[in-house]
C-alpha cells in the first residue's frame, strides 16, 4: 500500500474511532505530506522519535515567538533564551508523545510499517 493510501485508509479508521482529524493528522505533519516527506502519522510515532520531533519544531517556533513578542526586548541573555526555549519544547514533546502513544495503545494500533487500516 503506498503511503497515501494509507493516510486515505488511516482517516477513515481514526474517523471510526472517534480520533477528530486535527489529532490523527496535525496540521505540522499534513504539511510533510504536502511535500512529499512520507512520516508515519504521530499515532504510528515511537515514543522517542516523536518526542524529538515535538520538541524540535516547539522549541524552535515558540524560542522564535518568544523573542519577537517580548524577549528581545526585555533585553534578555540568548543563553537563557535558548535554555527556557528548549525546556519548553522538551515538556511539550514530552506530553505529547506521552498523549499520542496513550491513544495508540487505547486503540490498540500497530507500528505504521504493519499498519493496514482498520481491521
Amino acid at each position: 500500500m503506498k503511503h497515501h493510501e494509507k493516510l486515505e485508509e488511516m482517516y477513515r479508521h481514526m474517523a471510526m474511532l472517534g480520533v477528530p482529524k486535527n489529532t490523527a493528522a496535525p496540521p505540522l505533519w499534513r504539511l510533510f505530506w504536502r511535500f512529499g516527506v512520507e512520516v508515519p502519522p504521530p499515532l504510528f510515532t515511537p515514543f522517542i522519535p516523536g518526542a524529538l520531533a515535538m520538541s524540535a519544531f516547539f522549541s524552535l517556533f515558540w524560542g522564535l515567538l518568544m523573542w519577537a513578542v517580548l524577549w528581545a526586548r526585555q533585553g534578555m541573555p540568548i543563553s537563557l533564551m535558548a535554555a527556557s526555549a528548549l525546556a519548553a519544547g522538551a515538556l511539550f514533546g514530552l506530553i505529547m508523545a506521552a498523549y499520542f502513544r496513550h491513544l495508540a495503545r487505547k486503540h490498540k494500533l500497530p507500528s505504521w510499517a504493519a499498519y493496514r487500516g482498520a481491521p
